[in-house]
């Protein structure tokens, strides 16, 4: 097993071809919490990973192994609620709320200028279409905000899986619990 002790944001300082060529290592958000894990690279290596207490690692990170040898870390994809504004009833600043709402619940959020994106919760889910929004299941890396204290720990909400409405988003097939005075 090849001992891993640190980790460098970004892969700062280090030169683009050495990046390319490094082994990766595909980590879910669960995973990159941790500051202590096993794990293989790309490689096949098993790594031990031992960094400081509260360290976050993040998809773009470069780990350093005791040889000296570079690892990059990929997010790998993973179940997520992904959020988006109802283009017909709604604005984007419907998100802002969203994004406020679950700050106030200490909820590990991505924040992106179209949507948000926060692990599987269906109570969450459930509040979240009763502010308008679109809530869809998706598979894809996670990388949450640090957050004003960048703890980097969960309050381990719920994580039931929850059905969608799918990609192409239809209002035929759902109710957004609201009257407008118009038909979906």
């Amino acid at each position: 097993m090849l001992t891993v002790s640190k980790c460098l944001p970004g892969g700062q300082g280090l030169a683009p071809a050495l990046l390319r060529r490094a082994p990766t290592i595909e980590l879910d958000w669960d995973v990159r919490q941790k500051s202590r894990f096993e794990a293989s690279d790309s490689q096949g290596r098993t790594l031990g990973v031992f960094l400081p207490r509260g360290t976050v690692v993040r998809g773009g990170d470069v780990l350093v192994a005791e040889d000296g040898s570079l690892i990059r870390v990929l997010a790998a994809a993973q179940p997520v609620l992904k959020i988006t504004h109802c283009g017909e009833h709604g604005t984007p600043f419907d998100l802002t709320r969203a994004a406020y709402h679950l700050g106030n619940r200490h909820v590990a959020i991505e924040l992106r200028p179209d949507h948000l994106k926060i692990e599987p919760d269906h109570v969450l889910a459930g509040m979240l279409r009763g502010m308008h929004l679109i809530v869809t299941e998706a598979n894809e890396p996670f990388e949450p905000e640090g957050g004003a204290y960048s703890g980097g720990h969960s309050h381990g909400h719920s994580h039931a899986h929850e059905h969608s409405h799918g990609e192409g988003h239809d209002h035929a097939g759902h109710d957004h619990g609201h009257d407008h005075g118009h038909s979906h």
